[in-house]
């Protein structure tokens, strides 16, 4: 997967699509989700153009590494989910069912979560 410059997340970060921001800073931005999967569903997303994890860790600073890891937490606690607490989900290339070309985390939470996936036959 490249990095599509006019994909939904940075045309947010443009200014060009409107967002219920959560929390901002030098090199994050997060976002209410316009779809909630639950009652807390914020989306967690670095101001590079980052197509993926693998991406990120590769080429990202080392202080935006830092300020996306510690957002993600600041973002927890503030949401009040951080006690009870919460999942953190970033979906990496087509096996991972990926749907935008930035890197991004889901951050769930608001309620019990459940199992995350079934259980592996023995």
């Amino acid at each position: 997967m490249t990095y599509d410059p006019n994909n939904i997340f940075a045309r947010i970060l443009r200014g060009e699509i409107p967002c219920k921001k959560v929390y901002e800073d030098a090199h994050v931005l997060a976002f209410h989700d316009i779809n909630p999967q639950t009652p807390v569903h914020v989306l967690v997303i670095p101001k590079g153009a980052y197509v993926s994890f693998d991406d990120f860790s590769a080429k990202a600073s080392d202080a935006e590494i830092a300020a996306w890891i510690r957002a993600t937490g600041k973002i927890a606690r503030d949401l009040g989910v951080a006690e009870s607490g919460y999942r953190v989900l970033s979906n990496i290339g087509s096996d991972g069912h990926q749907e935008v070309p930035h890197l991004h985390m889901h951050l769930f939470g608001g309620k019990p979560l459940g199992r995350m996936i079934k259980p592996a036959d023995k």
